[in-house]
């Protein structure tokens, strides 16, 4: 089983999981963190055909704090990826 290079194989497992199922799951935990607390009420008014809507008053501070984190360390790794493709592509020049 020398052909198969196991450091390599368990580094490309880890960050495929973290960067395939990590990165949604994380953004999925944000929008969940920004429902939090109270933050659906009545309308004054119903709807035309009678049925209640629903307005955005707000969540909980802690919540829209969690959000903001999730989704800033998911944009992080989305720039961090641009970034590390067009280094790929573009070389840095050798020095003289």
């Amino acid at each position: 089983m020398s052909w198969i290079n196991l450091s390599a194989l368990w580094k490309i497992l880890v960050f495929g999981l973290v960067a395939g199922a990590g990165l949604p799951a994380l953004f999925a935990g944000g929008l969940y963190a920004l429902s939090l607390g109270p933050h659906r009420a009545r309308a004054a008014t119903a709807g035309a055909d009678g049925d209640d809507s629903d307005v955005l008053l707000g969540g909980s501070i802690a919540g829209i704090v969690i959000a903001a984190l999730c989704f800033l360390i998911v944009l992080a790794a989305v720039g961090w990826s641009i970034y590390e493709i067009y280094q790929i592509g573009h070389p840095a020049p050798a020095k003289k």
